[in-house]
């Protein structure tokens, strides 16, 4: 069963979308429609009700990360604030969602990876599944994980 993770620098909890929708909204917001350009309407897909949320809170409690999964596996919306990129935060939002996918019997996660995310992906076990395509004007690449259960 997955258990809130803690690091000196940061926790994570999985959460629902009602009851931490600002929180997520922030932090994809700065990220997606900020930093990155996508137009909000892209952003916001109406989808999120349904997902399971992670969220990642520093040591004052604030939100700098989050990520969801679809019911059927699919990985999305990973989202670390800027100051909060390389201590290992998006690493443990997407474990902790392929370790929830697991726990429900899922075969395998996917997601669609932008291009400079690549070999972030791959690292966890990722591999590419498609050819180059756009989303929000943005070059991605869908990527896939297997899931081994005990037989």
């Amino acid at each position: 069963m997955w258990r809130k993770k803690n690091s000196s620098r940061y926790t994570l909890r999985l959460v629902s979308y009602a009851a931490h929708e600002a929180e997520i909204r922030a932090v994809r917001h700065a990220v997606f429609v900020v930093e990155q350009g996508v137009p909000e309407t892209i952003e916001r897909d109406g989808r999120d009700a349904s997902c399971v949320h992670v969220l990642a809170f520093d040591s004052s409690g604030a939100a700098v990360g989050t990520a969801r999964m679809t019911e059927d596996g699919h990985v999305g919306r990973m989202a670390v604030l800027k100051t909060h990129r390389r201590e290992g935060v998006g690493r443990a939002m997407l474990d902790a969602l392929v370790e929830r996918a697991w726990e429900k019997g899922m075969e395998s996660v996917c997601l669609n990876a932008q291009l400079y995310a690549v070999p972030f992906y791959t690292k966890a076990g990722f591999t590419q599944k498609s050819a180059v395509f756009y989303e929000a004007s943005m070059p991605h690449v869908s990527m896939e994980k297997t899931l081994r259960h005990p037989r």
